[in-house]
């Protein structure tokens, strides 16, 4: 009974001498590098203009084919990049109400594909790249690789689900336009 006691109470300490430990680290690693990519980011804003930034966003409102991997790759990974998490999805204001649900649902779905090599764009959930760079590098492997791969594919998730997207929204009020033209007319 008396060694259940104490090793519960090395444990619950330990676990706050853990954590503490976590804590140091992330204090004196990665948030003066988040600091200084904020720092960096914002002043790359400044010199590029916010107003060159919109204008790139009613570029991207434009009807047709062409303008699908502006609107859905191009303009989200710009906003993602610049703007960040989650500041990123106001971008879609210059977009027309048709395609405003399809870039949300391309731009919240690349807050997480960067962080590799871009941690600034989503710090919050800084904690699951982390872990996943803690296994890689356990094994004695690059992260850098892993980091590439994970932004690709993440934009050509995003592309994708940009275009479904739109398209499901496009069949959705289609349907409700009709629901809503035949309870008129009765």
């Amino acid at each position: 009974m008396l060694d259940g006691l104490v090793w519960l109470a090395e444990h619950f300490i330990g676990m706050f001498q853990q954590g503490g430990q976590v804590f140091t680290s992330l204090v004196t690693g990665i948030v003066p590098l988040l600091i200084i990519l904020l720092t960096g980011v914002n002043a790359l804003v400044v010199l590029i203009g916010t107003e060159r930034i919109e204008r790139v966003g009613e570029w991207a409102a434009r009807d047709g084919l062409i303008f699908y991997p502006i609107r859905y790759l191009v303009f989200p990974v710009l906003a993602v990049f610049f703007l960040t998490n989650p500041m990123a999805y106001t971008m879609g204001r210059f977009l027309p109400e048709k395609y405003k649900p399809a870039f949300y649902d391309a731009a919240v779905s690349y807050v997480h594909p960067p962080l590799g090599i871009f941690p600034h764009i989503n710090p919050g959930e800084l904690f699951v790249w982390l872990g996943i760079a803690t296994g890689i590098e356990t094994l004695g492997l690059s992260v850098v690789p892993l980091a590439v791969r994970y932004l690709l594919i993440g934009m050509v998730v995003i592309f994708i689900r940009g275009i479904v997207t739109e398209r499901i929204t496009a069949i959705m009020w289609a349907r409700e336009g009709t629901k809503t033209a035949a309870a008129a007319t009765a």
